[in-house]
């Protein structure tokens, strides 16, 4: 059973669901995140969550590892076969492997305890950044006979079908395109995408573009696409010549 969420009716800012097992921890983020005019829901375990998130519909989820039963991950991954709502995941361990395993589960941020306010609230803009629509005036935009995008509508198809890309997916596929021929560094791809807050977290770009690779290249393992420059950056294909 999920309990009542304790909502402040005048709030104007985002519905963001809190998902742990520690009252005090969700007492320390409904704090700090009404301060900041967000409508706060709690949930103390994954299955919570679960129904939270189809009853409730949150604009974002602050989602802890480690709980009993069902945790983090297997919340996360049960969550991903219905919704593509942003998360950030709450953990108290920093193995970047933790980290990893939660951006390819479908995670869309990480946070480490114990965090501060301005972390939380720094991530929370990021994300809700990341799901703004680019602005562009081109209309649909052919790369060649397999690949399309309609930045205007968001849509992107390939051979014939279209593709789903989650926001941070295009919003990494519009920078490369935009830059198409010219090798865009990691730390300039993660500032365009992510935020400056994110210069550190190299690992995020190889991931996304991993991702894309898989949605939009004939053969991910020998992308024409998306280049890698070792070293360096990405390069998306100069497809005007």
């Amino acid at each position: 059973m999920i309990p009542k969420p304790a909502i402040n009716p005048k709030a104007s800012g985002k519905v963001i669901l809190v998902v742990d097992d520690e009252p005090r921890m969700i007492g320390f983020i409904r704090m700090n995140l009404e301060l900041e005019e967000h409508r706060v829901l709690e949930a103390h375990n994954g299955l919570e969550a679960l129904d939270a998130v189809r009853t409730q519909l949150p604009d974002l989820i602050l989602l802890d590892v480690m709980m009993p039963d069902l945790d983090g991950f297997e919340t996360l991954r049960m969550l991903r076969e219905f919704s593509d709502i942003p998360v950030i995941m709450l953990t108290a361990r920093g193995e970047e492997n933790d980290k990893v395993r939660g951006l390819e589960l479908g995670a869309d941020d990480y946070i480490t305890k114990p965090f501060g306010p301005r972390e939380l609230s720094s991530r929370i803009k990021a994300i809700f950044r990341r799901l703004e629509k680019p602005t562009t005036d081109d209309a649909i935009l052919r790369i060649d006979d397999r690949l399309s995008v309609d930045f205007n509508q968001r849509e992107v198809v390939v051979d014939g079908d279209p593709v789903k890309l989650r926001p941070t997916e295009y919003r990494l596929l519009y920078h490369l395109i935009r830059n198409a021929g010219w090798t865009v560094p990691h730390d300039q791809l993660l500032q365009k995408v992510w935020g400056y807050e994110y210069r550190d977290e190299a690992h995020y770009v190889r991931l996304y573009v991993n991702y894309l690779r898989e949605k939009i290249e004939k053969d991910p393992g020998n992308p024409q696409y998306i280049i890698t420059e070792r070293g360096v950056g990405y390069r998306f294909v100069d497809f005007n010549r």
